[in-house]
């Protein structure tokens, strides 16, 4: 049964994310049905988990509801006894962790924008993570062993797939791209987005909208329009020129696609950064103004004088959590294991479709066969998560290699060698923060 017996227990792991906890917890105390649960806030950050728990209290006071709101930064104690973990953290932080993994590629020649999900960056990233959350499934093994595990965390389809691989956890990873990139098309063809059935599947990040539809209609051809009279917003080249070649939408944001594949960055070639508007370290800038903004949000988080907004997020989880609760039923898109979910990617991969969430539990949607193309696509980068898992779950150093190898935009930069002499530098600069490799 995933029904708990009373008001729920939940562990937020990694709960020092505080704007994003706040979200989390706001949806999920909206809910009637849950808004008595046992909220487990856990880091290993205290600072941080101290803002964390004010703004939890501040968001029961602002909803007026009562639910019991523990902290601690003892990963086992948070875990005891849960029914769902929500995981939320990231390994390494902005420092030194992401500025590595973007300043020695650098050195190379090799560019990127996100590095947090494939490319020399995502392998990095998830060879940090991939033992940490493994260590967090044996304890819930132990603790909490009939718990639903919902993973924010990227690279989130390698570490889904290791879950997957080496525990008996139930888990789902869960993404905003596929609703969020729905709404944003709802806005470019002038469509109510409440107006709109989809229909998409892939993988994290690389997944297509395979129908696009009002009222049984086709939106596509209005998408095409949109291109078609220079509408394109600047921030979304990379994505409408992907779609004009492969005839498909894909869900995730332009500065995220561009290094998943072969065909936009490239250190000879600054016309196509500049005519697809590609923002190169986009991350590093990111998180540089996050930091910079945080004290000044820290301080409103905190100030008990100030108001503080609570609104519905379109993020999966408090669905997920109300619908196994409830039996209330909800589709949401989730990140499982391809059980012949799509029958041309392989089998055992980690695939993102349409799921069916009530009692009986999160039941994944049997799509098919993918457009041929889009599979081709999907195919290059399972390829390195495949060989990215491998490397963590085996601890040998070849398989490292070789998933920078069959990057795609790795591998249309850099020759075998430099390749090989990327990763090493990469794994001594990662001393401390990684399981030796043999």
């Amino acid at each position: 049964m995933w029904k708990s017996d009373s008001m729920p227990k939940i562990a937020l792991i990694g709960a020092g994310s505080t704007v994003f906890a706040k979200n989390l917890l706001g949806d999920i105390l909206s809910f009637p049905e849950l808004s008595g649960s046992t909220i487990h806030l856990h880091d290993i950050d205290e600072e941080r988990l101290k803002t964390s728990e004010i703004v939890a209290h501040r968001v029961a006071e602002a909803l007026g509801v009562t639910p019991n709101i523990l902290t601690t930064t003892d990963r086992r104690r948070a875990l005891t006894d849960c029914d769902y973990v929500i995981t939320m953290f990231q390994i390494g932080g902005y420092k030194p962790a992401t500025v590595v993994d973007f300043e020695i590629p650098k050195r190379y020649g090799l560019r990127q924008t996100i590095a947090d999900t494939l490319g020399i960056g995502g392998i990095m990233r998830g060879l940090r993570t991939i033992p940490v959350l493994l260590d967090l499934c044996r304890e819930m093994e132990e603790l909490c062993p009939h718990a639903v595990l919902l993973n924010y965390v990227n690279p989130m389809a390698m570490n889904c797939w290791a879950i997957n691989r080496a525990t008996t956890i139930r888990t789902v990873g869960l993404c905003h791209s596929v609703q969020g990139t729905a709404e944003q098309l709802a806005r470019d063809i002038g469509v109510p987005f409440n107006e709109i059935n989809y229909l998409c599947a892939g993988i994290n990040h690389v997944a297509f909208y395979l129908r696009f539809e009002r009222d049984g209609q086709d939106l596509y051809p209005l998408i095409r329009q949109v291109a078609a009279e220079g509408r394109i917003p600047d921030w979304n080249r990379v994505r409408y020129e992907v779609f004009e070649h492969l005839g498909y939408f894909v869900t995730e944001s332009s500065e995220h696609f561009s290094e998943y594949v072969p065909w936009f960055i490239k250190r000879d070639r600054p016309d196509l950064i500049e005519q697809f508007n590609i923002p190169l370290d986009e991350y590093i800038t990111r998180c540089e103004n996050q930091i910079a903004a945080w004290e000044m949000m820290r301080g409103f988080l905190e100030d008990r004088s100030m108001s503080i907004a609570v609104e519905r997020s379109h993020e999966y989880g408090a669905y997920i959590i109300h619908s196994l609760e409830t039996g209330t039923p909800r589709v949401i898109y989730g990140n499982v294991a391809n059980d012949n979910l799509i029958e041309n990617l392989p089998v055992g991969c980690c695939v993102e479709v349409p799921c069916l969430v009530d009692r009986n539990g999160i039941q994944p949607t049997r799509i098919g066969t993918l457009p041929p193309q889009l599979a081709a696509v999907m195919q290059t980068n399972i390829n390195v998560q495949s060989l990215t898992v491998e490397a963590a779950l085996t601890g040998k150093r070849e398989h490292i290699y070789h998933a920078a190898m069959l990057d795609p935009h790795t591998a249309a930069e850099l020759d075998l060698g430099q390749i090989h002499a990327l990763v090493d530098d990469l794994l001594e600069a990662h001393t401390g923060w990684l399981p030796e490799y043999h």
